[in-house]
């Protein structure tokens, strides 16, 4: 496969994860909408708070060993089966034994760990979900190892849309039959849709997996056995730092949901007000801010495997440019994001969720964006690049940071508090990722054509904003729903602002030829 031809499956990839994850996540609002209207505030944060156990669950079984299988793909094709397989069998064998574990001991885990006994309730219906994640992981981490995004983007719509519809339905079965609407219905809806991507991703993989890619003839005279014994030792040992790495991370981050509405608590809220306030920033506030890294999410996806097969080739060239182009990408699009949500923040809170404090996190939050979006795409460079103990240790960091604002800031300061903390651990996580991809790669770093002239375009295209709103018939804007006319202006915004982009960069290029 040549440059061009590599650089165009990237793209179509990309676009191909970017298209399903922002459809997913469009989809994704309208259900929160529902649960925020159904189980309300305190329930999104009761039910926000097991996702610890199933993401250090996700961690240990499904996460790292996905990762492993996509790289170690990307840089042996011609193992790819064996290598899925052997990931597979391990996957799913630690996933049943942690889903037996979270099932056997979940008043335990809810009332020693999570701190709640309602939660214990809601627990064994999460661990049912971990065998199947471990599933679908391997299955899309193989696709991903090979460059063809179809499958993993319409598992994930998939999982949304049947989430949705069983949740719809059963609610609707409910309340015709009076029975109360509790937060075990969001619970009911994550399983029943890990198991629907757990379908999809068998039946294609089944029916539609490549078929060159067949395991070597040694591999079938010696049997499964023997293919295990081969492969799993060099699967395992690049899966094990990043499942150490990835266990850490997700016990610091699950320790963090821990501790928010304890410390809450500390800073005079009741325990309703505490989970209430955590529910709208986790389940309201936050899906805006990590709305647009769908694009973020999907270059990084494909960064891994794409810079560990160019890294295999000794292309220091493609490295150097995947750098720079996710670089430049990435500042581009937080710096609309900050424009956006510092305008528009609040309309979005209340014309969405009817709470004041939705919008007011969101613009608090919308300065996290291109930090957020640079570290999410650097710090996938820099393990497919084979520097995960490099990731690993700057991402404790900014955890502990972070850890550090919930435990001692927010008894002093309230929920104000975690989202600075949130802000400053990001700028520092960026900055680290940045400086170490300095130390292992050479990449083009223009702070004048990568942040001063999308600054000004964003600046221009409100500027072209106001004037077009100034001339529109007053009568008109009274008659539009909230939530459309702040929709209807932000893709003015996008309009004006990716037109100047492509604009700049269709000169440059012109002027380079």
């Amino acid at each position: 496969m040549n440059l061009s031809s590599r650089k165009q499956a990237f793209l179509t990839g990309t676009l191909i994860l970017t298209a399903t994850g922002f459809l997913s996540r469009i989809l994704g609002f309208f259900y929160r909408i529902f649960l925020s209207r159904t189980i309300g505030a305190e329930g999104l944060g009761i039910y926000n708070m097991i996702h610890p156990v199933f993401g250090i669950c996700f961690a240990l079984c499904a996460g790292s060993i996905q990762t492993a299988i996509s790289r170690f793909v990307a840089a042996n094709t011609e193992k790819s089966r064996s290598v899925f397989r052997t990931g597979l069998i391990i996957s799913l064998s630690m996933s049943v034994i942690l889903a037996c574990l979270i099932w056997n001991f979940s008043d335990f885990l809810a009332s020693n760990i999570l701190l709640d006994p309602r939660c214990a309730a809601l627990l064994p219906y999460m661990a049912l979900s971990v065998p199947c994640s471990a599933i679908h992981a391997c299955i899309n981490g193989y696709y991903y190892g090979i460059q063809k995004t179809k499958v993993p983007a319409f598992s994930q719509l998939t999982e949304q849309i049947v989430r949705i519809g069983a949740v719809f339905l059963i609610a609707d079965i409910m309340i015709e039959k009076g029975i109360p609407i509790t937060v075990q219905l969001a619970v009911f809806g994550h399983l029943i849709g890990e198991i629907a991507s757990t379908l999809y991703t068998v039946l294609m993989f089944s029916l539609f997996s490549p078929k060159h890619t067949v395991s070597s003839a040694a591999t079938v005279h010696n049997g499964l056995f023997s293919e295990f014994s081969l492969v799993a030792p060099a699967l395992m040992g690049l899966a094990l730092p990043l499942m150490g790495n990835r266990l850490v991370l997700n016990l610091l981050a699950s320790m963090e949901a821990i501790l928010i509405p304890n410390r809450l608590l500390a800073s005079g809220l009741s325990s309703s007000d505490a989970y209430s306030v955590y529910g709208v920033l986790t389940g309201m506030a936050m899906p805006f801010i990590f709305f647009p890294s769908a694009i973020t999410n999907s270059m990084a996806v494909l960064l891994l495997p794409a810079v560990a097969e160019a890294q295999s080739l000794g292309n220091q060239n493609r490295i150097s440019s995947a750098i720079t182009m996710s670089l430049r990408y990435s500042l581009y699009m937080g710096i609309f994001c900050i424009g956006i949500f510092t305008l528009y923040g609040n309309d979005l809170g209340t014309a969405v969720f009817h709470d004041a404090n939705a919008g007011r996190f969101i613009v608090i939050l919308s300065w996290l964006c291109p930090f957020l979006y640079l570290s999410t795409t650097m710090g996938s460079i820099l393990n497919g690049l084979g520097k995960t103990g490099v990731t690993f240790l700057q991402n404790v960091a900014a955890l502990l940071i972070r850890l550090a604002f919930v435990s001692f800031g927010i008894p002093r300061f309230g929920i104000t508090a975690l989202l600075w903390g949130m802000l400053v651990s990001e700028i520092i996580l960026a900055g680290m990722h940045l400086f170490a991809l300095t130390c292992h790669a050479d990449f083009t770093w223009d702070a004048w054509n990568m942040i001063v002239k999308p600054v000004c375009f964003l600046l221009l295209s409100c500027g072209i904003l106001a004037a077009f709103l100034s001339v529109l018939p007053l009568s008109l804007l009274p008659n539009i729903h909230p939530f459309f006319l702040t929709a209807g202006k932000i893709a003015f915004l996008g309009i004006c602002y990716g037109g100047f982009l492509l604009l700049f960069h269709k000169k440059k290029n012109s002027c380079q030829v």
